[in-house]
């Protein structure tokens, strides 16, 4: 891993850009691609998209394959509820209908950044590809399958290589009926995985 700070010999090394904007302004770059920006003095890689517009954006490139960031809303539903089969392990030879309308597979290749915040603007779907069905935001799971606390619904986060890691203050919210939520995170943070699922 490359020093975060270190003493800077080449004033024009140090005089980084703070966003896409900067970098269009001071460069005059207009194409998409990758740059190293200055973000709260640490120097970050990010990706500025829409160069040729007024408000660029940037974006991480999840350096991970998309098999490690995904979200999934799970499309089967038990047709008895209050059972969890399997001991909870995915079958989709389960007594069940697979005809949960909101249902999908989404993956990811970069997530967008909000640089006031530091925190990743889970809706912006630019750079994900909707596998099946409807499409999923970031880091967001969920299922209509059981009311017996047997979640099925799983997202994955990898952000190993790219410098940022998930805050230890991050929680995740349960919403609708018999919702429960099982979330794993590595120590240094990059990486999160849950399952995430109820009823309806």
């Amino acid at each position: 891993k490359p020093e975060e700070k270190r003493p800077c010999y080449n004033p024009h090394d140090c005089d980084l850009p703070h966003n896409c904007q900067d970098v269009k302004r001071r460069r005059g770059v207009s194409e998409d691609g990758e740059h190293y920006i200055m973000v709260e003095e640490k120097i970050t890689k990010v990706y500025c998209s829409g160069m040729q517009s007024d408000n660029p954006k940037e974006y991480v490139t999840l350096v991970s394959d998309e098999a490690e960031n995904f979200s999934e809303v799970f499309g089967y539903r038990l047709q008895n509820p209050t059972e969890c089969p399997y001991n909870g392990s995915r079958r989709e030879d389960c007594q069940c209908k697979k005809d949960y309308t909101a249902s999908g597979l989404s993956t990811f290749s970069k997530v967008r950044l909000d640089l006031t915040t530091l925190q990743i603007i889970t809706t912006d779907l630019q750079f994900a590809r909707t596998i099946d069905g409807r499409p999923v935001p970031f880091a967001t799971a969920g299922d209509c399958y059981s009311a017996a606390k047997c979640p099925q619904g799983r997202f994955s986060i990898n952000l190993q290589g790219t410098g940022l890691s998930v805050s230890e203050t991050t929680i995740w919210m349960s919403q609708g009926n018999y919702a429960v939520t099982e979330i794993t995170k590595s120590s240094d943070g990059t990486k999160v995985t849950g399952k995430c699922g109820g009823y309806c």
